[in-house]
């Protein structure tokens, strides 16, 4: 399945309907995203069950912004709408799906406790 561009009006919809999304963030002038760009689409054919979606840097700027993006290309992965994953640079394909592999065994109850508990010293410190 090929990547759907991802735009700051369809952002928020496609985490909430989508329980795995992985987000790559690039721009037509960029050397690394070119390169990586044949991978991330080969990887959209192997995982049916994820959302492949590309954000142009250049274009949507303020979701860019949102996402802090320093350096492209950059990966970022929302699995049941949590950003579990996000990394600057152009990955192998072999890392990449070692990734996707690991992100599906998360145990997501755990995660949520994870971020509880971090929100909730957070908020005992400050």
């Amino acid at each position: 399945m090929a990547a759907l561009e991802l735009t700051e009006a369809t952002f928020e919809k496609t985490i909430e309907d989508n329980s795995l999304v992985l987000i790559d963030f690039w721009a037509p002038w960029c050397g690394p995203c070119r390169n990586f760009a044949p991978v991330f689409e080969a990887a959209s054919t192997r995982h049916a069950d994820a959302v492949f979606a590309k954000v142009n840097t250049d274009v949507e700027q303020r979701l860019a912004a949102m996402f802090e993006i320093q350096s492209i290309p950059t990966l970022a992965i929302f699995r049941e709408q949590i950003c579990v994953f996000a990394q600057p640079g152009a990955l192998q394909a072999q890392h990449l799906e070692e990734i996707i592999q690991r992100v599906k065994a998360l145990d997501m109850e755990d995660v949520r406790r994870r971020i509880a508990e971090h929100e909730t010293n957070g908020a005992a410190e400050g």
